[in-house]
């Protein structure tokens, strides 16, 4: 069987790739067309020949989705990006029915069915819909935040050097684990639903990021505001919290963070 993972070029679909390779099957790797309004890629549709399983972890939260703003943080553009995520996701899923993919697996970020109408989740909501009306069998995996993520969630929560956060909790997970499970969905059966993934800690949204900026070079504060938005969405304390039906991960953030790369402190 032969699947194709298309990611905007992170770690994330590099490790998906290799599990999906460590179960037996055919892999490709692409990159998400640059341009979200333009022609999908020679690339993308060259590799969808002969694809049984497109993996789809092309749009996820991150300081790139909008504009990062010295005094306001990350200011994000909604519509403009509904109207972006959905041009790429319908190229994406338009050119899988005519390769005749039969299974969709796309990569969400859990809260969306509580939050879903501001900021990046409102773009999010509306692609797990398109994949939902595809009429390709279809799994959407929704997890928390991973590991690697609490610096990006802090350049998009930066505001006159203060890094301000909602008080919201977290169970981050692993990036490693998404991906194993990522691989495993792909080569099963479509649920024709969701499933969700966390870690197996919780944590407040604020000591998840100010752990991870803990260096020397580090000069920012992080502090907990309740009205401060989470890339463009204003949150409640527990939506980004899974539901009870979640696979909770193995790996603890204790552990990942003692085996990860010492950070460059000499720029």
């Amino acid at each position: 069987m032969k699947v194709v993972v298309v990611d905007g070029g992170g770690l994330m679909g590099v490790e998906t790739a290799l599990c999906v390779r460590d179960h037996g099957h055919e892999v490709a790797l692409v990159r998400a067309p640059g341009d979200p309004h333009g022609p999908l890629s020679d690339e993308v549709a060259e590799a969808l020949r002969g694809c049984s399983v497109l993996v789809d972890l092309a749009h996820q939260p991150s300081a790139g989705i909008g504009t990062l703003s010295e005094d306001h943080g990350l200011v994000v553009d909604e519509a403009a990006l509904v109207d972006s995520w959905a041009a790429s996701t319908g190229a994406l899923l338009g050119a899988g029915a005519a390769a005749g993919v039969r299974h969709h697996v796309c990569l969400s970020v859990v809260g969306v069915d509580r939050i879903g109408s501001e900021g990046v989740f409102r773009a999010l909501r509306n692609r797990e819909a398109m994949v939902r009306r595809s009429g390709i069998p279809y799994s959407i995996l929704r997890a928390t935040q991973t590991f690697d993520a609490a610096e990006d969630i802090a350049a998009a929560a930066t505001e006159d050097w203060i890094v301000w956060v909602p008080a919201a909790e977290v169970r981050p997970v692993s990036l490693t684990d998404v991906a194993t499970l990522l691989a495993h969905t792909a080569v099963t059966r479509p649920v024709n639903g969701v499933r969700e993934i966390a870690g197996p800690e919780q944590f407040r949204l604020d000591a998840f990021v100010r752990t991870a900026l803990l260096t020397e070079a580090e000069y920012r504060q992080v502090r907990t505001d309740g009205l401060s938005p989470f890339y463009g969405a204003r949150l409640r304390p527990r939506d980004l919290l899974p539901g009870p039906d979640a696979f909770i991960a193995r790996t603890t953030y204790r552990e990942w963070f003692a085996g990860r790369p010492a950070p460059d402190t000499t720029s």
